[in-house]
Parts: structure tokens; sequence; C-alpha cells
């Protein structure tokens, strides 16, 4: 690790003030994958902070338990099923973060007599050393120990990182069998960082630092020790992109990337209510019905087995997505020669003569701008259709459920203060 650890260090942790990461922090984030006692499907978290990644192994990890087990009782595991889960879970998403074919994965691992399940770490070995001794160690039957919440008390932030070794697999097969192999790694003492660094190793740093918005904002705060949303999105979509929109945006002549595919779990924020950011499609309906919540500080999970609340985009949904990336202000209208592109993105006919034809007939005043509303009318009128939902008008009683908080609400509100609405389709009826 000797000649990647320092772009590793400056990558994960920055450069905080005073040379070092806090030890407070380091004890935080040096936690195993461990299982909880009383739901033996649920990792636990013992301090703030690792939930940037348990959080997405999660989420992962109830998508594996519940659609690819056969079993009905979700919530019982045995501890062989717990370490298959864990360890396919894992596979899962380092395949998701390689950056090619015949790049390999790299997991990084303790180096021979470096685990901090004995006693006292002995000195670092060298580089020649580990690599003669890896598949020896690999080869041999190894003793699980009981999975550990934080670091061994002589185990600090430099020692940690003397202590480590990579391994290089090249097919998929291999991998799974050799996180197989070092459950006992995952499960144990800074499980979480030895999985958190082969992602980043196996994804390749310079290309997590060309995804990443600010290259030089670390993965997690060196002040608070919180994952950042570049780490999340590593985790949930292979990508270290630091937004949760659909596509790239351009803004003031620089190029924004955002997310570019439906992801397989989805994210969800407090953040979005309280109109700091928008959570595109991709994120927002996911493959499967489980999402990651973010608050102010912390992840948890949310999933469900019904599949219909993550059914396909309908085409005039897939419109809107489309229309709305060339849109990234959320004006409602986009300037009249966006129009070609917008028609090519969702492959519809865009010769320049018929775009011309479109153009008039959805800007008959000449004003410059394509609203959504017509545009969508223009091409998927059968999409449009009456939204039916149930409204419930309280007195002044505080409502055990709050619903959306969208314009129609807003409007109705004006007239019944404390009403809620429960729409029969997945997206709330705009008032554009």
């Amino acid at each position: 690790m000797s000649e990647v650890n320092k772009d590793v260090i400056d990558l994960v942790w920055g450069r905080p003030s005073g040379g070092g990461v806090s030890t407070s922090i380091f004890r935080r984030w040096s936690q195993g994958f461990v299982f909880s006692e009383y739901e033996q499907t649920a990792l636990e978290q013992f301090e703030g902070g690792p939930c940037a990644v348990i959080a997405p192994v999660q989420a992962f990890l109830l998508k594996n338990i519940l659609f690819s087990r056969e079993s009905s009782n979700w919530r019982q595991l045995s501890e062989e099923e717990q370490r298959t889960a864990l360890c396919s879970t894992l596979s899962e998403i380092l395949e998701s973060a390689c950056a090619g074919p015949t790049s390999g994965f790299c997991l990084v691992t303790w180096a021979k007599g470096q685990s901090p399940k004995t006693s006292v770490l002995s000195k670092s070995l060298t580089a020649s050393q580990t690599q003669d001794s890896s598949e020896a160690e690999s080869s041999q039957p190894q003793q699980e120990p009981e999975p550990t919440a934080l670091a061994a008390e002589d185990l600090g932030f430099e020692q940690f990182h003397s202590a480590l070794h990579q391994r290089t697999v090249l097919s998929v097969a291999d991998l799974r069998e050799e996180v197989l192999s070092l459950h006992h790694s995952w499960r144990g003492c800074c499980g979480v960082l030895l999985f958190l660094y082969s992602v980043i190793i196996t994804k390749g740093i310079e290309n997590i630092r060309n995804e990443i918005q600010d290259p030089t904002e670390p993965l997690i705060d060196p002040i608070h020790g919180h994952g950042s949303q570049s780490l999340v999105n590593l985790l949930v979509t292979g990508h270290a992109v630091s937004n949760v929109w659909d596509g790239d945006r351009e803004c003031s002549g620089m190029k924004l990337h955002g997310v570019h595919k439906q992801a397989s779990v989805g994210f969800l924020t407090l953040m979005e209510s309280l109109r700091y950011c928008k959570v595109g499609t991709f994120l927002k309906s996911p493959k499967f019905p489980i999402w990651i919540l973010g608050s102010e500080t912390h992840l948890s999970v949310f999933f469900t087995k019904e599949l219909s609340l993550v059914g396909p985009e309908s085409p005039s949904e897939q419109a809107r997505r489309v229309f709305q990336s060339f849109d990234p202000e959320d004006n409602g209208f986009i300037p009249d020669s966006l129009l070609e592109d917008v028609m090519k993105a969702l492959d519809l006919v865009s010769e320049p003569e018929y775009v011309g034809l479109v153009r008039n007939k959805l800007d008959p005043e000449s004003l410059g701008i394509i609203l959504l509303g017509p545009f969508l009318l223009e091409f998927f009128p059968d999409q449009v259709e009456y939204v039916e939902g149930t409204a419930l008008v309280l007195g002044f009683e505080d409502p055990m459920v709050r619903t959306d908080d969208t314009p129609v609400k807003r409007c109705l509100q004006t007239k019944w203060p404390y009403i809620e609405l429960l729409w029969t389709t997945n997206r709330s009826p705009s008032l554009n």
C-alpha cells in the first residue's frame, strides 16, 4: 500500500489542519460490518460517521435478501447465511465500482501478522515480504475472530495505514471467492475502512477525482467525520459524482455531473423538502423499492417488498425527466433553441423542418420559450388524464402523517390550511 497510501489518505480524509485526522473520528470509522443481535439482517452502527458506507451496504444487503432469496422470512438469517449475504453484497458493490473489464479488482486487507486481533501489532512488513506471503496466507484457513465494534486501543491512524496489504484479482469469480475468504476482515476491526479503500482503489483514485465536483473536498469530512454525497453515490451507483440529479448540467460554463442511469437502490433526502437540492428520477425510482434516506447528519434505510412502487417509467415520465434535464433551474420551460436537443434525446423526429413546425406550434407568440405542459401534450396526448386522490381536511390538530408539499397542496391550503392529499399516482399533479 505504500505507493498509494498518500493519495488514498488525501482523497478519503483530505489534509486537515494539524497534519492528521483526529483520534476520535478515526475511532468512529474503525468498526466492522456487524450484524445486530436483535435483527439478524440489520447491520449496526456504533458511532456517528460510517453510515455513509454502512447504509448503502445495508440497502444492497436487503435487496439481495428480499429479492434473491427463496425464504419468506427475511428477518431470519443463520450465521452462514449472514456470511454469504454480506460477502455477495460487498462483491456486488465492488463490481459496480470497477473502472473497466480489464482493470481488475483490488482488495485491501491486513498484511500477514498485522491484524489487530493480535494483542500488539508487529512492525510493518516490507512490500516484498507481504507479496511473497499473500498466497500462503489466503490458502490457509484462518480462525475467525469475533466481530469488533471499534479498533484495538493500540491501533492509530498511522499504524492502520502501515499495516495494510493490497490484493488484485482479475475475474468476477475470483473476486467473489476472495471476498468470501476475507469475511473475518470485513466483520472485524476496521472492516468498513478496508472495504471503502477496496472500492476506491478498484474504481481508481484519478477516476474518482474526475467525477467529484470539487476534487479538494475529501470523501470524509475531517472535522465532523460525515461521509460526502460523492461517497454515497460511489457506493450506490459506482460513480463518485457530487450531485443527485439526472445527467449532467451546465452552470456558468461548468459541467456538473449527476447520475446517469437508474440505480438498483434509491436515495431520498430531507434536504429536498427544504429546497436545497432536487433528487432525480434515477435515484427516486430505483430498480428495487429500497431507499437510503438522508437527514442533515445521518443516513437510514427505508424498504418494502412492493415492487409496484418502482415500476418502469411511462413515456411521459421519461419525457418529463429529459425535458427537466435541459431545465436545471426547474423553471418549467426551456429556451426554444434547445427544443431540437430535447427531441433528439427522446428519439423523436428531429429534422430541422419538423422542429421548426413544432416550435411555431408550441410558441405561437414567439416568446422564445417552450413550456413543459404543452410539450408533453403535443407528443404524449394519451398520457394526459385526470389524477385522482383523497383529501383529508383536518381541524387544528396536528396530522399523524404529513403528505407532499407541492404547489397544488400549498394552493389548496389557502382555503383549507390543514388539508392533506394522497394521490393514487406516484407523481403529484402539476399546476404548470
